[in-house]
């Protein structure tokens, strides 16, 4: 088993910055791929970014050149570093990790709110 706790979300006019964290425990060896979903109101879940153990990222076109994934292996966690903020970037972040076996893990979702 991984459990996953994210931190870092809240309320920022549009322009602003936030960043994300997840930490990770338990079965952290396993893990393969940590990676960052948004679910806004009425939408699918969808991939924002992730990066896999050797730190080759992914973005979804929407955040490349705003959103930044790293990630700490030494302190098992992952930062989603978030600029130039949109009110469209308005959702539920959770925190995703998927192990060498496929198995999927996530976080409890911390809410991200962007004003115009």
């Amino acid at each position: 088993q991984v459990q996953l706790v994210e931190s870092g979300g809240g309320l920022v006019q549009a322009g602003g910055s936030l960043r994300l964290s997840c930490a990770a425990s338990g079965l952290i060896f396993s893990i393969d791929v940590m990676g960052w979903y948004r679910q806004a109101p009425g939408k699918q879940r969808e991939l924002v970014a992730s990066v896999t153990n050797g730190r080759n990222t992914n973005y979804a076109d929407s955040v490349k050149g705003r959103f930044t994934i790293s990630r700490d292996n030494a302190e098992n966690t992952v930062y989603l570093q978030m600029n130039s903020l949109k009110p469209e970037d308005t959702g539920v972040y959770y925190c995703n990790a998927k192990t060498r076996r496929s198995a999927n893990y996530w976080g409890q979702g911390t809410q991200v709110s962007v004003s115009s």
